[in-house]
């Protein structure tokens, strides 16, 4: 694992707007700046914490694709989330100072690395930081109760499809194709996050393509029809 000592400037970073907060005054921005302490480079199938480890900073994905996940009583892996560039990860590790998962470099990945005793510490004086603080967290609930929904009510269709709009959603808004994604997770590692099974995520995926919704050539996938896939979904889970 390489640390970088690389000084970041957030105001530079063409991500600024996924996880940074806007409209700042030129004052603000240089004290934001100051929040990141450095970059790590994590190699695919790395661990950038892991659980029970001592929570000290958040980590703002620069480049690559994680996921997250916990261990179930069983051992096995249980997947609660993917994160991509521009998203931040670490926020499970507020409630009590140690970290509740792993976090896993689906890819080689770079992340800013920001202390969270600087972010607080920033925050009191630059009140737009502490918002945006707190809407990160908020819509980090927000997804975790859509997960619920969505394991709690839906048919394996509804999931797969309400997964596949909301990554596309995602990548979009980092100026990614709406209709293109190639996964970086594989389909058991989907399948642990939708609760399904590999069978019926690997079933699910044929019975799109067999439909026309979506074509599928290994990791790569092209959505042919997003009208379909949505009326399958429950809007309210599409955030």
């Amino acid at each position: 694992m390489i640390k970088d000592t690389i000084k970041v400037a957030c105001s530079n970073c063409n991500l600024r707007e996924l996880c940074m907060p806007l409209g700042l005054s030129d004052e603000e921005l240089v004290r934001v700046d100051e929040l990141v302490a450095s970059r790590r480079r994590i190699k695919r199938g790395q661990t950038l914490f892991q659980t029970g480890e001592k929570f000290s900073s958040l980590y703002a994905v620069r480049t690559g694709f994680f996921k997250t996940a916990v261990t179930t009583e069983d051992g096995r892996d249980q997947v609660t989330g993917f994160q991509m560039a521009g998203e931040i990860i670490g926020l499970d590790g507020i409630v009590n100072d140690h970290h509740t998962c792993d976090a896993i470099a689906l890819e080689d990945a770079e992340v800013c690395i920001m202390p969270f005793d600087r972010i607080e510490e920033i925050s009191r004086e630059v009140g737009a930081l502490q918002h945006h603080v707190h809407k990160i967290m908020s819509r980090e609930i927000v997804r975790e109760h859509g997960v619920m929904l969505l394991l709690g009510s839906m048919r394996a269709e509804e999931r797969l499809a309400a997964f596949l709009l909301n990554l596309v959603q995602r990548l979009q808004a980092r100026g990614f194709s709406r209709s293109e994604l190639i996964l970086r997770m594989t389909r058991e590692e989907i399948g642990s996050y939708l609760g399904m099974k590999l069978e019926t995520v690997s079933r699910t995926f044929s019975k799109f393509a067999d439909e026309g919704i979506i074509e599928v050539k290994q990791r790569h996938i092209l959505i042919q029809d997003a009208e379909a896939l949505k009326r399958l979904v429950n809007p309210q889970v599409c955030h």
